[in-house]
């Protein structure tokens, strides 16, 4: 038998009308999601025919597993991965996480997807000394920043330091400034949404500000720079948030109808489609992350108490961005006064 295989067994007459994943979930005491995952890489066979998860039993079918049921534990691990570190000392260390990278190892499709290359493994390999207060999977995590979010991002390197700094979190001392790009202008240039957030109850990926009973969030926006380009009009703010919810700045965002460029997620087009100029199309644009950057980080040193202030220009890629939606900017005047004259 291969390894992972469960032996076959045969669904009993008292299962008959029950969908398949709903009773293989109760069967091997696991997720459903897991087992929709299994059915859908083939990995269960009914009657030795791969299986849908919708198909209705009718008792007697002999079933198979050719996965594990329970996925490997998640692992930390020690890798060499190349890590920006901004500030670093006995009792902790600030680093410009990049996009794409996620902080602590969770979901994935496979085991190395699952727990390589993330932010802790690199850690591991370059600071060696990290703090256990958040556990064995996330030492030295204070706080987090979404996988497609860039930027600075705090850990301890003791317990005592952790702590610390846990608690300037949690009686909101710690100033975090991000920097976004939405979708539209902002009605005005400075505004604060209070709205909670809590788990949406159909997409369990999002989250929303829609149900009742949702943890407050609270974020503060100021407008930068408005841009009126042949991809549609954007806005660059910057974001100061007072709570730190899952999804907090691009969930807020999205709910006032502005969503973060590249946040597929909640709501932005995973491509920019231009306007005509002169007769010409312009090329059309996407970003593959979130235009969502933490760009300042300010707390107090948990040995000292000296008050520190850090900060990390936006990456070369959002740069890049921004100069070729601010360059069909320039063409899209360039074309509007040609027309008037």
């Amino acid at each position: 038998m291969a390894e992972g295989q469960q032996k076959p067994f045969f669904v009993s007459p008292e299962h008959a009308g029950e969908r398949l994943d709903r009773y293989l979930t109760a069967h091997l005491e696991v997720s459903r999601a897991r087992v929709q995952e299994l059915i859908a890489d083939a990995k269960v066979l009914l009657n030795d025919a791969p299986a849908r998860a919708s198909v209705k039993l009718r008792g007697g079918e002999r079933v198979t597993v050719l996965g594990p049921a329970e996925r490997p534990p998640l692992r930390a691990i020690a890798e060499e991965i190349p890590l920006q570190i901004v500030y670093e000392d006995e009792d902790l260390a600030v680093v410009d996480k990049p996009a794409g990278m996620m902080v602590h190892a969770g979901a994935g499709p496979t085991d190395d997807r699952r727990n390589r290359g993330t932010l802790v493994n690199a850690l591991l390999h370059h600071l060696q000394a990290l703090s256990a207060v958040g556990g064995e999977m996330r030492p030295g995590i204070v706080h987090r920043l979404d996988k497609e979010t860039s930027g600075l991002i705090m850990v301890a390197k003791n317990d005592d330091a952790h702590r610390k700094l846990a608690a300037q979190f949690s009686r909101r001392e710690v100033r975090k400034k991000y920097i976004a790009l939405v979708h539209g202008w902002v009605k005005t240039d400075s505004g604060t949404i209070s709205a909670s957030i809590s788990r949406d109850r159909v997409r369990r990926t999002r989250m929303t500000t829609r149900n009742s009973g949702g943890r407050e969030a609270v974020s503060h926006y100021k407008v930068v720079r408005r841009l009126d380009t042949a991809f549609g009009k954007f806005t660059l703010i910057e974001v100061k948030i007072d709570t730190g919810r899952t999804h907090q700045i691009r969930v807020h965002l999205a709910s006032i109808g502005h969503p973060v460029v590249g946040d597929t997620l909640y709501g932005a087009p995973g491509e920019l489609t231009a306007r005509h100029l002169q007769g010409k199309r312009a090329s059309a644009l996407s970003l593959p992350r979130n235009f969502l950057h933490a760009e300042e980080l300010e707390f107090s040193h948990p040995r000292t108490g000296a008050r520190m202030s850090l900060t990390t220009p936006i990456p070369p890629e959002l740069e890049s961005f921004l100069t070729a939606l601010e360059g069909q900017a320039a063409a899209s005047h360039a074309a509007s006064r040609a027309g008037r004259l």
